[in-house]
């Protein structure tokens, strides 16, 4: 089992910053790949940004393109979502979640049931 928690949950001006973070425990951190989604009000839960296991491979949904930053810190057992630009769409519950990188190829990973751990989220609100 791995267990996620998310921090860094906020209320921010559009145009302004934030950081989530996501702390593993559990198992080798090292051995998943890491994703973060987010559900806003009455929507469904969206794929937002993805980082391979080395943390050598990143990819974004095209709304959060150039704004947003995933990076890990494997000898921390951490993954990190910063936000930068952020606009009142970008309001959701933020979740971290990992799959085992041996199950990871360059397509599937905005898939959220490919994810084989959640973390409960962490609420972002972006004021207009």
């Amino acid at each position: 089992q791995v267990q996620l928690i998310e921090s860094g949950e906020g209320l921010v001006q559009a145009g302004g910053s934030l950081r989530l973070s996501c702390a593993a425990s559990g198992r080798t951190f090292s051995n998943y790949a890491m994703g973060w989604f987010r559900q806003a009000p009455g929507k469904e839960r969206e794929f937002v940004a993805f980082v391979s296991w080395s943390g050598g491979s990143t990819y974004y949904t095209n709304s959060v393109k150039g704004r947003f930053t995933i990076s890990r810190d494997n000898a921390k057992d951490t993954v990190y979502l910063q936000m930068s630009s952020l606009k009142p769409e970008d309001t959701a519950i933020y979740y971290c979640a990992a799959v085992n990188r041996w199950k990871t190829t360059a397509t599937n990973y905005m898939n959220e049931f490919l994810y084989d751990y959640w973390g409960k989220g962490t609420q972002v609100t972006v004021s207009s």
